[in-house]
């Protein structure tokens, strides 16, 4: 178990907390503030990454990933000697994947090529909607015509760009649906990240859902044709899942994403950040402080996490199998069963099997298409002893 995590690799989530607003669907840790100490956020990347190599020495890195929030506001001179930080600290990969998540809003040429000249290798947009009406629903900032000039600097920047969509939105139809997909396909982009709307408590969409004022939201019918036809028509353009809600052309998966689902250990810097790390034949889970000022507190003291917790063989096999039966790769029966230190339950297995929510070839489990379709209750089963 001490080596487990290396069947899944090692990777680096550093997060950026601002953003220029907040969407109303959005519950990740972002925040809106007029100013920022740009010195001081990069003074204090530059100290987590000195504590977390001194833990993780001569580990091959595979990846690094800047989320957010929007990270392309970050000054690219602090990407720069983050990434500097890094190669300094640990070997890596011949092919190490870089990623910046972009706003179109945030996007210029100028600043794209010092990400690049920084060492960015990859692009994630968020672009959620290629019309004018549903992006302000959606309370983004820019117009469709904005993103599409935006991706285009991406991808004359980059050799790597994915962009997020977002459907089952407010009065969304299959075919109006079937031509905004087919359109994005369409712009030879080679990644696409495509979620269906979910409405969060503690969101102004979640809000809203409450008091009866979020209309024209589809049934789960509809969420269940809306997701089979993005299935059919990636894969007809050469872009099948290789995630619940990810796709990709051949080789342009998202290798730190694969990380997280093939249960490798990521380490976790920046406020709210959480990564798994195994140390000394431990793995933990950890988490850093969310809120950016108690964060950079926190770090000016040594550190920037909360206290780690330890990780029972039981919470490591249940992981494992939540996260990688969302790839339709699926998960090793054996790796389960090591972390475990016992096989899936045989009855839960075989019930799954005649219902056809999974299916296996030799070592390998795998969810179905239908199994996909309601991933939790599969889930749920499986691990009911």
């Amino acid at each position: 178990m001490a080596d487990d995590w290396q069947a899944g690799g090692f990777g680096l989530y550093l997060h950026w907390p601002y953003c220029a607003a907040k969407c109303p669907y959005c519950d990740f840790n972002s925040h809106v503030t007029r100013t920022i100490d740009h010195a001081a956020w990069c003074k204090a990347y530059l100290a987590e990454l000195d504590r977390a190599a001194a833990e993780t020495p001569g580990r091959v890195l595979h990846s690094v990933f800047f989320g957010g929030g929007t990270p392309s506001l970050m000054d690219p001179e602090t990407a720069a000697r983050v990434i500097d930080r890094v190669r300094h600290h640990w070997p890596c990969a011949n092919d190490l994947e870089v990623t910046l998540e972009a706003n179109p809003t945030s996007v210029e040429a100028d600043r794209f090529t010092a990400f690049h000249a920084a060492g960015v290798n990859r692009i994630s947009m968020g672009i959620q909607a290629l019309n004018d009406v549903d992006l302000q629903r959606l309370g983004r900032m820019h117009s469709a015509r904005e993103a599409m000039a935006a991706f285009d600097i991406a991808r004359s920047t980059f050799d790597r760009v994915s962009f997020d969509l977002i459907y089952a939105r407010q009065d969304q139809t299959p075919a109006e649906w079937r031509e905004e997909l087919t359109r994005a396909l369409d712009l030879a982009v080679d990644h696409l990240s495509l979620y269906q709307l979910t409405i969060e408590q503690g969101t102004a969409f979640g809000d809203r859902y409450n008091a009866g004022k979020l209309r024209g939201l589809p049934d789960d019918d509809l969420g269940a044709d809306l997701f089979e036809m993005t299935q059919d028509i990636c894969a007809a353009h050469g872009m099948p899942a290789y995630e619940v809600s990810n796709h990709a052309a051949d080789g342009a998966q998202s290798r730190h994403n694969l990380i997280y689902w093939r249960y490798g250990d990521y380490l976790g810097i920046g406020p709210g950040a959480h990564g798994r790390l195994t140390v000394n034949g431990a793995r933990y889970a950890t988490e850093s402080y969310s809120n950016p000022d108690r964060w950079l507190s926190a770090v000016s003291g040594g550190s920037g996490e909360k206290p780690r917790q330890v990780l029972t063989a039981d919470d490591q096999a249940s992981e494992y199998l939540l996260m990688g039966l969302r790839l339709r790769e699926g998960i090793s029966m054996t790796r389960y069963e090591t972390l475990k230190d016992r096989p899936l339950s045989p009855d839960r297995l075989y019930q799954m099997l005649e219902l056809g929510m999974v299916t296996t070839q030799g070592d390998t489990l795998t969810a179905t298409n239908q199994g996909v379709r309601v991933l939790n209750a599969v889930l749920e089963a499986l691990l009911s002893d």
